[in-house]
């Protein structure tokens, strides 16, 4: 169920038979595997070129390994040389000992799945591994303990012990941030992937997998023998490669390494009969689950006799959870304006020598329960700037002014004369939000949360829309890490429900670790 051009081989903008002759369409009875080789994009035909070992799952394991022994090994170096014989660490006995327990600490780190994360989840990335290192190197710690004392050595001062598990704690994450990314740079990294169904759910993952290249997921086509009309913005190297029962011929011809199940209208019994078939090839299988228009970050799979559950947590938060909430809010926003002091200092400077007016802009935003509050920000535009009309970015449910620009169904205002030099550059790399922090000490906001919107957008949100003001609104959030600009507005709004109803201490600190990265990418694409 596709949208637009997709391809020579089919145009599922057409909904006609095609012709058995022409490639890439229909039962494919007599479609050979070169045609089905040219009828993938020209970036799939490169990928095919591979090794049979240039493969994301041998590549990764390995090279988050490799970082994790150097990360230790770098750790234990830094300890020996800050302690010495003082804290046991630095003789040779201790440091064959350690040696020793490393095969040790690389099975905890694959019991912790430290190493299969990357082949399993197109997003995965090192915040996700954030406390499995954590368990990783206090684990570990306490095998390298007990190994040095069956060896009849004392026990390491514990100021060293404490020394090693810190360094541990912050040199695994970095390496394994290095390892990634350089595995992010080659074409192992790739993951060949096909989706069954081409209706409206089908073309919108291949979407959101096309908009997110960093995933390292390269959509080869769809499989479907009744697609729906394709939306316009899909690539148009994206094809009907043919029916289900092509499945096993297709995977195996394109070397599929990952396939997605989008709603089919085929025979149950016929996908599970092709699914089933898969299992040999050893590809990831991921299925999206009916109503997932509901699923949140906290969603939980349990089973009842075999039969699994997909679990929704209630969607309340308790006082104790919502009060370490505002504490994480204040303290974080309390340190981050003692640190940044210098920052706000030079940006109030260059907007003040750029032009005239106050160094802050407000704007009247929408809370917590929908309680209006003044939204700070460094101002960007210059001071005279018509600010009266601002066109609510509704994705055409309401009215927009000509001068707007329409991306993804949300309407800005193309005013580049109005903006300052120095404002272009904050508003490209997000620091003009930087004052929010004020709002959150106040209280108005939260670090982490929905993004903020103003009131005339609420006139035209539905009725599951206003679950996100149950909650304060985010400096970031989930919707502006995981999808970074790159959302419609609907589903930026649906991400911000989710991210109410799936709450979680734990989900705001790993949302809180990916910001800073997101933050330094955009300032090196802008660089």
């Amino acid at each position: 169920m596709l949208h637009g051009p997709m391809s020579s081989v089919t145009s599922i903008s057409s909904r006609r038979t095609r012709p058995e002759s022409e490639p890439g369409y229909g039962t494919g009875a007599h479609d050979g595997p070169g045609d089905l080789i040219a009828a993938t994009g020209e970036h799939t035909r490169r990928l095919l070129t591979r090794g049979r070992l240039e493969r994301r799952s041998r590549l990764v394991p390995r090279s988050l390994l490799a970082a994790d022994l150097l990360g230790l090994s770098l750790a234990y170096v830094i300890t020996t040389l800050m302690w010495g014989d003082a804290g046991a660490f630095g003789s040779l006995h201790e440091i064959l000992v350690f040696l020793g327990t490393l095969p040790c600490w690389a099975i905890v780190a694959n019991l912790q799945g430290l190493y299969r994360s990357d082949q399993e989840r197109a997003a995965h990335s090192t915040t996700d591994d954030v406390v499995g290192v954590f368990h990783l190197v206090t684990i570990g710690v306490w095998v390298l303990l007990v190994a040095t004392r069956v060896g009849g050595r004392p026990n390491p001062s514990i100021y060293a012990v404490i020394t090693f598990w810190f360094l541990a704690v912050a040199i695994l994450p970095l390496g394994r941030t290095i390892a990634r990314r350089a595995c992010k740079r080659t074409r192992a990294y790739q993951q060949n992937t096909l989706i069954v169904g081409a209706g409206e759910v089908g073309q919108l993952i291949a979407r959101k997998l096309v908009m997110h290249p960093e995933y390292g997921v390269n959509v080869v086509g769809f499989i479907d023998r009744d697609p729906k009309a394709r939306r316009p913005d899909l690539p148009e190297d994206l094809a009907i490669l043919g029916g289900p029962e092509r499945l096993p011929e297709i995977v195996k011809c394109l070397d599929v390494e990952r396939v997605v199940i989008a709603f089919s209208n085929e025979p149950v019994s016929e996908l599970l009969s092709l699914l089933r078939q898969l299992r040999v090839f050893g590809v990831q299988i991921d299925l999206v689950p009916r109503l997932f228009e509901l699923a949140c970050p906290r969603l939980t799979v349990h089973a009842v006799e075999g039969l699994p559950l997909l679990g929704l947590p209630p969607n309340r938060a308790s006082r104790t959870a919502r009060f370490l909430k505002r504490v994480v809010d204040v303290v974080g926003a309390g340190i981050a304006l003692i640190v940044l002091s210098p920052v706000f200092a030079y940006f109030a400077l260059r907007i003040r020598l750029g032009s005239d007016g106050p160094v802050f802009s407000r704007r009247t935003s929408l809370g917590s329960g929908m309680k209006e509050f003044t939204a700070l920000k460094f101002r960007t535009m210059k001071v005279g700037t018509d600010q009266s009309v601002h066109p609510a970015p509704i994705g055409g449910r309401v009215w927009a002014r000509p001068d707007a620009n329409e991306n993804r169904g949300v309407y800005k205002l193309e005013r580049p004369d109005s903006v300052t030099a120095f404002g272009a550059k904050l508003r490209r790399t997000g620091l003009d939000e930087l004052p929010k922090l004020i709002n959150v000490l106040k209280g108005d906001m939260s670090l982490v949360g929905p993004r903020p919107c103003i009131p005339c957008e609420a006139q035209n949100f539905g009725p599951h829309h206003l679950e996100r003001f149950s909650m304060p609104q985010g400096i970031t959030g989930l919707r502006q890490v995981t999808a970074n600009a790159k959302c419609t507005y609907d589903e930026g709004l649906d991400m911000d429900v989710a991210y109410v109803r799936g709450w979680s201490l734990g989900l705001d600190l790993r949302l809180l670790l990916r910001t800073p990265l997101l933050i330094l990418g955009r300032r090196a694409s802008t660089a």
